[in-house]
């Protein structure tokens, strides 16, 4: 590799001296949210970081630290960006790529997802009344801006994928940073009063439909992403189970809208991976007995 200048060198440090001063700054008053959480939440007998909106008795409270987390998730997104565009500005000026920001880039990713997880819940298939006193506590905010928070989410994720590259380390680790991407934007939906509001005449109708076809999008891609990293890399049950679980929830938002047929479809879908998941168990657990016989003393 040809020998980078200090010329080179102290130009890049000089254009990105700018940027780490704005991470610093969004990190400091992240610091003050964090803290505003964790007093409220103190208040009402919990501990910061739980999302179960059911343990507060003061729905002003919740609405209070659901709001946020909502401004916390998106903030984090403001320092992915920033992650990438010194790693953009490293490729440009340096002529290589810096991994270390595009980790950070990475960890800020899951940061502004678990925010989000801690008001909507982590729960792949799950019923809407598990979930539904966080999304209601969203209130304040409207379809618009959840799709908004949506799209720069899946925009900061695919970003820093790029970055990395497709011989990453991270490969793998990324199908369950986009699975949770998925999880989130599923359970956005306000599913009480979605189909009521799936309306042309009703005001917020465009950005509830682009939302709810992103959320079909990323299940797919989520049940497909797991299956191929079960098939090409772990063999593990959990991972073909996450991918079948996925199929369910898909099948759970088709049977709401009412489109029976492609309900139908990923039903027939779910039973051909749940039968390739049970051969390829017998499969093992037959190798695995082979094996044991041939061992001396068997």
């Amino acid at each position: 590799m040809e020998k980078i200048s200090s010329e080179a060198k102290k130009r890049y440090a000089e254009r990105v001296k700018e940027y780490k001063e704005r991470i610093d700054e969004i990190n400091e008053k992240n610091k003050e949210l964090e803290e505003q959480i964790a007093k409220t939440s103190k208040s009402q007998g919990l501990t910061s970081g739980q999302y179960r909106g059911d343990q507060f008795t003061d729905l002003e409270a919740l609405e209070e630290v659901n709001s946020i987390r909502f401004e916390l998730a998106d903030r984090y997104l403001n320092i992915v960006s920033y992650y990438n565009l010194m790693n953009a500005l490293s490729l440009s000026l340096l002529g290589i790529k810096n991994e270390s920001f595009l980790n950070d880039g990475r960890k800020s990713c899951y940061k502004s997802i678990i925010y989000m997880e801690e008001i909507v819940s982590p729960y792949i298939d799950a019923a809407f009344s598990d979930y539904k006193q966080g999304v209601d506590s969203l209130a304040e905010f409207d379809d618009g801006a959840k799709h908004r928070f949506l799209c720069k989410l899946g925009f900061a994720i695919d970003s820093v994928i790029e970055g990395f590259g497709s011989g990453s380390k991270w490969k793998w680790s990324f199908v369950e940073l986009q699975g949770r991407y998925a999880v989130i934007a599923k359970n956005l939906l306000n599913l009480k009063t979605f189909i009521m509001q799936l309306d042309p005449r009703v005001e917020g109708y465009s950005e509830r439909l682009a939302h709810v076809q992103l959320v079909k999008k990323l299940l797919q891609q989520s049940a497909d992403r797991y299956r191929e990293k079960y098939e090409l890399s772990t063999m593990r049950l959990d991972d073909i189970k996450k991918a079948i679980l996925f199929l369910a929830a898909m099948k759970r938002l088709y049977a709401l809208l009412g489109e029976v047929e492609d309900a139908e479809v990923v039903k027939k879908k779910m039973e051909i991976w749940k039968t390739k998941m049970e051969d390829d168990q017998k499969k093992k657990e037959m190798a695995q007995k082979m094996e044991r016989l041939k061992r001396p003393g068997s």
